[in-house]
């Protein structure tokens, strides 16, 4: 786990692990552009979430993930998990 909060930039790196994308033709600001309207797919939502999970040591349920249209979403999440685990 990592006192730093999760970004924009660490899901892109994550993403092009995860799903395979391509980093160089995404836009700069994604944050409240859909997954679908990006070309994510579930599956490859749920392997981004997988790698999340292992590299900042949380846990995020399927529902989760299926439930974050955005990044902007998902990133909320993700930091609302690594301050609860601070604080656990």
């Amino acid at each position: 786990m990592t006192d730093k909060p999760f970004t924009l930039t660490d899901l892109k790196r994550i993403l092009v692990e995860a799903a395979g994308a391509d980093e160089t033709t995404q836009p700069d600001d994604i944050l409240d552009t859909t997954f679908a309207l990006l070309g994510y797919e579930s599956l490859a939502l749920l392997e981004t979430g997988g790698c999340i999970e292992r590299e900042y040591g949380i846990s995020l349920d399927d529902d989760t993930l299926t439930d974050a249209l955005t990044p902007r979403e998902l990133i909320d999440t993700v930091n609302e998990r690594l301050a609860a685990a601070r604080v656990a």
